[in-house]
């Protein structure tokens, strides 16, 4: 489990056009304490019912939200779940042909953050929609298109798809296929299928890197595609473009709850980067970042706020540990906190973080911010900003989440998710530890791990101090590290 919405700010506004799938997705959200007298299932007490345009519905919202001017090209019922999905998209121009049949409705029922069931309604696979020449026309003036294919035919309307693979002359287009959707036009940008969609076209077996090679390698070519990114879930995407040969592209580390939208988010902010002069690795690149943002940040729950989804600085954040926490308490295990600055990762530091982890079921790091470090150090100190430190520690099997506080102790996000176990390395007996007092409001216990000598931040960064330029490098141009 790893802790860490949105996309990376563009300076420019752009005109993009998103084409595909819309329906409507309800979230219902409840407690769940007791099981039905008639039946051995569980009882949902409803908090929320939040309703959001779905499908490409739900790529022109993250695009609204990130500030571009969006049109959405789709087809609609002429019922009230169509007007309703209308009102959602008050940022959006919808043009939007007859679909000729109803409104499909997902409704998801989660308990906390885990889901319960998902009631599907109109979701059986329509006959290819007739196509407007308004909804042709609308991709004249884009500056980029996303196809989010959701398998419901309006990417498979021949008239539409002529009309994309000669906007795809002009402008880049993103295809977002679907297993049960059309195949991407030729002389689109860049396709992006998960894996399950890149073995479902190829029929390649394996799995990973090689798998994802291999598919996108036999994609390019039996879609004539620029490219084609076969994303890899939480380790990255695997791009191949038939030119500069294949890159992978890996994902930062974060604990993802609901992965809803994470392949909407890559596929519009690859747009985006696209349509701003990024090459396709680059611009995937930033999809994989954004997505994973995305995810840290709430996933799509957080586009049901106000102000939308926002960039985030830090990828751990206490909603991660405490999803990190449930699912360890709710399997009966133990919740190990440790602490500190952890500027300038050492042996000491890995070797205290291993023993810490070892007492327990999972390891919370409370990291002290950058203006915490400052305050307890001094103004030359951190040497490494907080997300670089969130970062490093992340990489460590051994640590689960991470919380950033901003005082001088942690004491307020330890009582934010109560650790069974506070462990802390040092020369010192758990008595004379501040936190000690804290764990005791509830019945927690403070563990001192062996302590290393001889390591410690300061003197590396005191030894750095002293180390001369690099060969090569131009005398007075290298970095002094302060102590």
């Amino acid at each position: 489990m790893r802790a860490g919405t949105g996309a990376s700010e563009s300076t420019t506004r752009l005109r993009i056009a998103v084409v595909g799938d819309t329906l409507l997705d309800v979230d219902v959200s409840g407690t769940s304490e007791r099981l039905s007298p008639d039946a051995p299932v569980p009882v949902v007490d409803v908090r929320t019912d939040d309703r959001r345009a779905g499908g490409a519905g739900l790529v022109a919202t993250m695009l609204a939200r990130d500030g571009h001017d969006v049109t959405l090209v789709t087809v609609l019922s002429d019922d009230g779940r169509a007007d309703e999905i209308r009102s959602l998209l008050p940022d959006v121009t919808v043009v939007a042909g007859p679909s000729g049949a109803p409104t499909p409705v997902k409704t998801r029922v989660r308990v906390v953050d885990h889901a319960l069931v998902r009631i599907d309604e109109g979701c059986a696979t329509p006959p290819v929609p007739e196509v407007t020449p308004d909804m042709v026309a609308a991709l004249e003036t884009v500056d980029a298109v996303v196809v989010a294919d959701y398998g419901r035919g309006v990417a498979a309307a021949p008239v539409l798809r002529g009309a994309i693979a000669r906007t795809a002359d002009r402008v880049p287009v993103v295809w977002d296929p679907h297993p049960k959707g059309a195949e991407p036009v030729a002389g689109i940008a860049v396709a992006t299928p998960n894996q399950a969609e890149a073995r479902g076209f190829t029929d390649i077996g394996g799995h990973g890197v090689p798998f994802a090679t291999e598919a996108a390698e036999a994609l390019v070519t039996r879609w004539g595609v620029d490219a084609v990114a076969v994303t890899l879930g939480d380790r990255g995407a695997l791009v191949a473009d038939g030119r500069s040969g294949n890159r992978f592209v890996p994902a930062p580390s974060v604990t993802a709850g609901d992965p809803c939208g994470a392949g909407d988010r890559l596929a519009a902010s690859v747009a985006v980067a696209l349509a701003s002069g990024s090459d396709v690795t680059d611009a995937v690149s930033a999809g994989v970042a954004a997505a994973s943002e995305y995810l840290a940040a709430g996933g799509v729950t957080a586009l049901l706020a106000d102000e939308g989804p926002a960039p985030v600085r830090v990828p751990g954040a206490d909603r991660d540990a405490m999803r990190v926490v449930h699912d360890v308490r709710s399997a009966g295990g133990t919740v190990v906190a440790t602490g500190g600055c952890f500027d300038l990762l050492h042996a000491g530091h890995a070797r205290t973080l291993s023993a810490a982890r070892a007492l327990g079921d999972c390891l919370v790091v409370c990291l002290n911010s950058d203006d915490s470090v400052r305050a307890l150090k001094g103004p030359d100190r951190p040497i490494m900003t907080q997300d670089d430190r969130v970062e490093l520690l992340l990489a460590l099997d051994c640590v689960d989440a991470v919380v950033v506080f901003d005082e001088q102790t942690p004491d307020e996000a330890l009582r934010r998710f109560r650790p069974d176990v506070w462990a802390k390395g040092g020369d010192y007996t758990a008595s004379e530890l501040p936190e000690t007092a804290t764990l005791g409001e509830w019945g927690g216990r403070v563990v001192t791990v062996p302590f290393h000598p001889g390591r410690s931040t300061t003197r590396l960064a005191a030894a750095l101090e002293h180390v001369g330029p690099a060969a090569g490098a131009t005398p007075g141009t290298e970095k002094v590290i302060p102590p």
